[in-house]
């Protein structure tokens, strides 16, 4: 056996024992994306506020980044891009449905973009094995940010939640999986 073989048979020993550990946030997991679910508005609002803290925090270390950068250029981009970034972080904190109207547009755009350029790909491909199941997986990505964006400004009440929603039960039945074939 390789040595990274023998790393990761070692690590899958030492995590072997805390199996119950992944079962259980795979069930906490399960019970908040159900609550997601039960409740996509108020899922959709608490994704809006992840997105704008987050923007937030990064505009505040660019902000930081540049006061050590030694040029005047350099300093403007870094001060403007973080200034840009917390502008829009307090954005989606002062009007959260707004904000997920714009985030939910960007997601219709960026999954009609993506689909065609992998539809693209997979046509480019065509003598290769697989090169279909690659061309329908970009039009199914095309034809869903072509839905939400027919539906939009209305659907951007619940998109997001429910992408939140769907992302939180496979995570949950992912670490459960996990928890129960390393408890085996």
């Amino acid at each position: 056996m390789t040595l990274h073989g023998d790393a990761l048979k070692i690590a899958i020993e030492q995590t072997r024992t805390k199996w119950g550990w992944f079962v259980a946030l795979g069930v906490l997991l399960l019970i908040f994306g159900g609550i997601a679910f039960a409740n996509l508005f108020v899922a959709t609002v608490a994704s809006v506020y992840v997105v704008g803290w987050l923007m937030l925090m990064a505009g505040i270390i660019e902000i930081v980044h540049a006061f050590g950068v030694k040029t005047w250029s350099r300093f403007f981009y870094w001060l403007l891009s973080g200034l840009l970034y917390a502008v829009a972080g307090f954005f989606a904190f002062g009007n959260p449905l707004l904000a997920s109207a714009v985030l939910t547009f960007l997601l219709a755009i960026a999954l009609v973009a993506s689909g065609v350029l992998r539809a693209w790909v997979g046509y480019s491909h065509r003598p290769e094995r697989g090169w279909g199941w690659i061309v329908a997986a970009g039009v199914i990505t095309a034809l869903a940010g072509l839905i939400i964006a027919m539906g939009w400004p209305v659907n951007s009440l619940w998109v997001l939640g429910l992408f939140l929603a769907i992302d939180l039960i496979f995570q949950g039945w992912t670490f459960i999986a996990v928890g129960l074939a390393l408890k085996k």
